[in-house]
């Protein structure tokens, strides 16, 4: 039975919620929807809220270890839902995706080696690399009609000797992309050939409308060349507690890696992190099921008032994420008019050239919110 939890949520404008304190400097006012950064504006599932505060009742926040349980309980999930095996010994708990991926990026490569993201990508993929003093190298996507694709050929043109890790965004952010099998094998056997890393961010896998492929689940030999980072953060909205993990089973890079990772010494995590992520891959299936539901609404409301309204802008439903992918070449704006545009139209968008070759034209939006709010969108 469908229950009516997505459809009004918390009002976050009134705490230190990132995407709302940053409003006057991201749009010159506070009167605008932020759906840019992606978190939810959607309540923390119940089941989150109720592990925390049970561990609430004990009155010491003392050092912890992140428990054996709360890795099991992500070992089970991604066996259940991907069909990705992992393995305990092989895993490290991170504050987050992109800790890990700077902490990967300096532990497997040198200052000015090459690293490749597919472009338009997430924008911190490229930050991350140039803050390392290392060399961006852009293999843009291939666009026909909304769908995106791999530029295979492009890829091994631009592989040198200095390149040594691709990151790969599966499923894609901004695009919404979930990569076929047969993608994801033409990919691995160019890295493979060219000795090249694969860095796979699958933060999103959760949030799949179809069948995601973890990267590392393709062969043994394409697993010893795979860094993997997971995290319930987006799936279940508890960014703001800083909790992922790092899975790496090649037992060299591991080695590596962990001489890098207890340099910086990232500890253990908070003790209320280590509940909710254990809460989350135990009890979230029925929550996420009801999520993905809505999340299918709100595109579709989206859509329908963009055909209603015979709108120049368009969108292509995205196979993962709660991040639409708004292609609005036709209104030729140019980037910062096309910013105003929607500000005024009192909504705080991502800009699309914020993620690379590719991003011209475009916008993203954040359409994890509730009914209500939805509803209230006016393009």
């Amino acid at each position: 039975m469908k229950t009516l939890m997505f459809e009004t949520s918390a009002d976050r404008s009134q705490s230190n919620a990132e995407k709302y304190t940053k409003r006057e400097k991201l749009f010159g006012t506070e009167d605008v929807l932020p759906l840019w950064v992606a978190d939810m504006d959607l309540d923390t599932p119940d089941f989150i809220i109720h592990a925390i505060k049970k561990r609430l009742e004990h009155p010491i926040f003392g050092y912890e270890e992140m428990p054996n349980a709360a890795f099991e309980a992500q070992i089970k999930w991604m066996e259940k839902h991907h069909g990705l095996l992992l393995k305990r010994e092989d895993m490290f708990f991170s504050p987050s995706v992109l800790t890990s991926l700077n902490l990967s990026i300096q532990t497997f490569s040198s200052e000015d080696d090459e690293i490749i993201i597919q472009t338009p990508v997430y924008g911190a993929f490229a930050n991350s690399i140039l803050n390392n003093n290392r060399t961006v190298i852009e293999n843009p996507l291939i666009e026909k009609n909304g769908d995106y694709f791999f530029d295979f050929e492009d890829l091994e043109k631009k592989i040198s000797p200095k390149t040594k890790v691709l990151i790969l965004c599966s499923p894609h952010n901004p695009v919404g992309r979930v990569w076929d099998k047969e993608e994801l094998l033409q990919l691995a056997s160019i890295c493979l050939k060219h000795n090249v890393l694969i860095i796979a961010d699958e933060i999103h896998c959760d949030l799949s409308f179809k069948k995601h492929t973890p990267f590392t689940s393709l062969s043994e030999k394409i697993a010893e060349q795979t860094i993997t980072l997971l995290s319930p953060a987006k799936t279940f909205n508890i960014s703001g507690l800083s909790i992922s993990t790092i899975n790496i089973s090649n037992e060299t890079l591991k080695e590596k890696f962990t001489k890098k990772y207890q340099a910086i010494y990232l500890g253990e995590g908070n003790v209320l992190a280590h509940v909710a992520f254990e809460a989350a891959y135990t009890h979230g299936e029925e929550w996420l099921k009801e999520l993905k539901e809505h999340l299918l609404e709100n595109i579709a409301l989206l859509k329908q008032q963009l055909k209603e309204k015979n709108s120049k802008i368009k969108f292509k439903n995205p196979d993962a994420t709660f991040l639409l992918w708004l292609d609005c070449r036709a209104l030729k704006l140019n980037d910062e008019e096309l910013h105003q545009y929607f500000v005024n139209k009192k909504l705080g968008l991502s800009q699309g050239i914020s993620f690379g070759t590719g991003g011209k034209g475009y916008m993203r939006m954040n359409i994890a919110i509730s009914k209500k709010a939805m509803n209230s969108i006016k393009l």
